[in-house]
């Protein structure tokens, strides 16, 4: 008797059914767990931002099992540079037009949004979700503005009939310019031009290069030439194709011509004191 109530126990407990309601009873109860341990944040989805100066910045936080409790639970973002409430809820509680609370309905995502960021907005933000106690997630902001630099400037000789061979170097840019353009003399470099042999390579990424090739260098491809990357400051070079010229006479050929003349000025001084004398 005892054994036909043994097996009827295992082929009961080993019945799919039942395993699933079991299975469904445990994630039932990993559901009530995560629920009952209240409002918290998922830092996975609220990182630090690195934003570029003048670019509008958004600062993200999420907020998972607030639920309907918005009424009695409000979350907040703070600055900490000085202590300053910017926003509550979906309401913006600064003067400061650049600043403006983001949150759709049924979203768990509370963002902050700056407009035009400048170096001085960098530093901490505290989301506060306004619990007993009050819970913080912090969140650094770094505004910065891409550096650009034409390799070799701000002036370069080339002999005539030579390559010019300009590289533009964009750094500490988050992202990489969407694109880069080369001036001559403030006109857009057309590289489809009837002069010919000009060509420019593009290479995207951390550190964004731009290179700028001009065959066979003439006088008049001599003057300023500008990289505009789309989103950075330019840089300038100033570019002399030689005709047979020394760069240190053109350089310093003023000062000589400037030199000369200052000893002409005091010989005939020297002469006239000498006739008074």
């Amino acid at each position: 008797m005892a054994f036909w109530i043994f097996m009827l126990c295992l082929s009961y407990c080993s019945h799919p059914a039942l395993s699933a309601v079991q299975s469904t009873g445990s994630a039932s109860s990993n559901s009530l767990a995560d629920s009952a341990r209240g409002p918290h944040f998922d830092t996975s989805a609220s990182k630090n931002v690195t934003a570029l100066l003048g670019k509008t910045a958004y600062l993200n936080c999420r907020v998972k099992n607030l639920a309907n409790r918005t009424i009695s639970l409000q979350v907040s973002w703070v600055r900490h540079r000085d202590v300053h409430l910017l926003t509550v809820g979906r309401y913006t509680y600064t003067s400061d037009q650049r600043f403006r609370a983001i949150h759709q309905p049924h979203s768990e995502d509370w963002t902050l949004q700056i407009k035009y960021p400048q170096h001085r907005d960098s530093g901490i933000y505290e989301c506060q979700v306004s619990s007993t106690p009050h819970l913080s997630h912090f969140i650094h902001l770094t505004v910065i503005e891409p550096d650009t630099e034409i390799v070799g400037g701000p002036e370069l000789f080339i002999d005539r009939g030579s390559t010019i061979n300009l590289t533009c170097v964009v750094r500490h840019s988050p992202e990489p310019p969407a694109y880069i353009f080369w001036n001559h003399n403030d006109a857009i470099i057309s590289y489809s031009s009837s002069r010919g042999g000009v060509s420019v390579a593009t290479e995207r990424g951390e550190t964004s290069r731009s290179v700028l090739l001009i065959q066979k260098a003439r006088p008049s491809d001599s003057g300023n030439y500008q990289c505009n990357p789309s989103n950075a400051r330019p840089a300038n070079v100033t570019v002399h194709v030689l005709n047979g010229e020394h760069p240190e006479a053109m350089q310093h050929g003023g000062n000589q011509r400037m030199g000369s003349t200052v000893n002409v000025f005091a010989l005939l001084t020297i002469l006239l004191l000498n006739s008074y004398c």
